[in-house]
């Protein structure tokens, strides 16, 4: 089965003998893993405050790792990680392999999302069909963020944006960029804020603010179907509008 290619994606190949252990103390989730084979994981990048960067899928393929990152953040992304090497073994290159994803029966090369079985499989080599699938009303209908929308450099964390649920966050991994503030929202805070499901009687744009009254209360982000992933305040879940419109959550 051939999938659809994502042309919003940029796929990069990490190469050299300390591409994974570099790669593990960088990122949210396991890497080491990936050293017994083929896989795939997703992952974010954190400020030392513990503040998403970035997110992207690592892709253990033979005796590289690819990264499969959203155009709009890939070449900052990289230098950053460029500064990152050191003196540790690992070259960064574009890769000339193109992204393809799609649902259905799963392509014996392809990946399943590691994010959620309804987001279905990736695929990393010759170009696919033109896109056609509705991504975004699968992730609105599953609460799943998107790079530069719902996650916001410098201003998400990863517990508030679902990486737990999603299976992008490890807590077993040992130490990596962010890991202390990450791991201290898990096991000492009660999460006041993150991302949820509303659904939107009305229209409003996205990012526009929801307010309780006079009272800001979070934004609203993508939507679908009449309804909208939302960043919201927990105690504040009623009488709640973006604009003209309602939100019910």
């Amino acid at each position: 089965m051939t999938g659809e290619t994502a042309p919003d994606r940029s796929l990069y190949a990490l190469t050299g003998t300390d591409r994974i252990s570099f790669l593990q103390g960088m990122v949210s989730n396991d890497v080491l893993a990936l050293a017994k084979g083929d896989g795939i994981r997703w992952a974010a990048l954190l400020t030392p405050q513990g503040k998403y960067l970035a997110d992207f899928f690592i892709v253990a393929q033979g005796d590289a790792l690819l990264i499969d990152i959203k155009a709009t953040i890939a070449e900052t992304t990289m230098r950053r990680l460029s500064m990152y090497r050191l003196r540790a073994d690992v070259q960064i290159a574009a890769s000339p392999l193109q992204v393809t994803r799609g649902l259905g029966p799963m392509p014996a090369a392809a990946f399943a999302d590691p994010r959620h079985s309804a987001l279905g499989w990736r695929a990393y080599g010759a170009a696919g069909e033109a896109p056609s699938i509705d991504w975004d009303a699968i992730r609105v209908a599953h609460c799943i963020p998107e790079t530069g929308i719902e996650l916001v450099p410098d201003d998400s964390y990863l517990l508030e944006s679902g990486f737990e649920r999603l299976h992008g966050v490890d807590f077993r991994k040992g130490c990596y960029v962010g890991q202390e503030v990450t791991a201290r929202m898990k096991h000492k805070t009660e999460l006041k804020k993150g991302l949820c499901l509303v659904s939107v009687e009305g229209a409003a744009p996205p990012g526009t603010p929801i307010l309780q009254g006079e009272k800001p209360a979070g934004t609203l982000f993508t939507q679908s179907g009449g309804r909208a992933i939302a960043y919201l305040r927990f105690d504040r879940s009623e009488g709640l509008t973006a604009g003209s419109a309602k939100i019910h959550v």
